[in-house]
């Protein structure tokens, strides 16, 4: 594990450049400090018979034109609607449309209104319809020790009941977490294929290892809570994109001990988005990898020679490099990296009856 502390620093100095071009329009008091008392979790059920003016807004899709107030005020998101913004104790322009929400994710690209904007409403589906979309990682008395872990949580996408689930760690240069371009859209699209997703809202600022440990707790929560959130614990999978693959692929190498959790299994599958993780072990889960051919942050050459070494260790991995595309393309909508998403859902997927396949041989060799 000893190059995992290395291996955070090209983003980490990416962040620290961005703070000095401008992101000290932090405020003092957070959004997310003003609404803490309420992080408690779950989104109330459909409007009844007779509803005040806010019920009955609790199934509103949001529209291009609508504001971060907007969104910030949702009945589907009360309590927690703060997280959903990528900057933790930054004063928004709460007057600014989702439209023009790219501007908020400086290390990002491609991001498209229309794929956004079908993420959160489909969460204001589940809502309306009665399910929980968020999930306190931490108890009360965890925040009081460590208030920083106020900024987490588990937004849940349901797939069938029953089936395995995937941990999305969007990106971010440990500064924001992007989950309005990679994190609630992927979970949206890893849903419609049957699984079920969660979104990883992790603590920034304070470098891979801190936001590692929040993946961790997050799959530690789940697997206690398994039954209850109707998901399968078996052949599991991990996705990241840029500092989130970093965390994704730390957990896949050394698992989930290693970084204060439970001792727990590690994933079957890692799926890996734009990153230069060098970092591997000698126990490592089939990999999916995908990375824009002009992406400078994560140049392909970094995420080519870890994927050599994986390989050289007889790991499965499948790669990918999208001609014209550079960091952070998110689902990739309207460029060559479009579909990865379902290539990557399908790679798990055979992880898992190759998976199923291996445990058959067994038992039937054990009889």
């Amino acid at each position: 594990m000893s190059n995992w502390k290395s291996s955070e620093k090209p983003l980490e100095r990416l962040a620290l450049g961005a703070a000095g071009l401008g992101f000290s329009l932090f405020a003092a008091v957070s959004v997310v400090e003003a609404n803490e008392g309420n992080i408690a979790s779950s989104s109330s059920g459909g409007a009844p018979a007779v509803a005040s003016p806010q019920q009955g807004h609790q199934n509103e899709h949001m529209k291009p034109e609508s504001s971060l107030a907007d969104l910030l005020e949702h009945p589907a998101f009360a309590g927690h609607a703060p997280l959903l913004l990528p900057w933790d104790s930054r004063a928004y322009d709460q007057t600014m449309q989702i439209s023009d929400i790219g501007s908020l994710l400086p290390y990002h690209s491609n991001i498209d209104p229309d794929v956004v904007l079908s993420a959160l409403n489909r969460m204001i589906d589940d809502a309306s319809g009665g399910n929980t979309v968020f999930y306190d990682l931490y108890t009360p008395e965890e925040k009081q020790a460590q208030p920083s872990r106020a900024n987490t949580g588990l937004f849940f996408f349901r797939g069938r009941p029953g089936t395995p689930f995937a941990v999305v760690a969007p990106g971010g240069g440990f500064s924001y977490v992007g989950s309005v371009h990679e994190g609630f859209p992927y979970a949206e699209e890893i849903s419609k294929a049957g699984y079920n997703a969660f979104v990883l809202k992790y603590r920034v600022g304070s470098g891979g290892g801190v936001a590692t440990e929040d993946l961790a707790a997050a799959l530690s929560y789940i697997f206690r809570n398994a039954a209850e959130l109707g998901v399968s614990t078996v052949d599991y999978s991990l996705w990241g994109s840029s500092a989130g693959a970093r965390m994704a692929a730390a957990i896949g190498s050394h698992g989930v001990a290693a970084f204060g959790g439970d001792d727990l299994p590690k994933p079957s599958t890692v799926v890996m988005a734009y990153t230069a993780h060098s970092d591997t072990s000698s126990d490592e889960p089939p990999t999916f990898v995908v990375v824009g051919e002009r992406d400078g942050i994560a140049p392909p050459s970094a995420m080519e020679r870890r994927i050599a070494t994986l390989r050289n260790a007889g790991v499965e991995v499948e790669y990918r490099k999208y001609e014209g595309v550079g960091h952070g393309f998110g689902v990739g909508s309207n460029t060559s990296a479009e579909g990865w998403v379902a290539e990557a859902v399908q790679f798990w997927g055979n992880s898992i009856v190759q998976t199923s396949n291996n445990n058959d041989r067994e038992v039937r060799g054990g009889r």
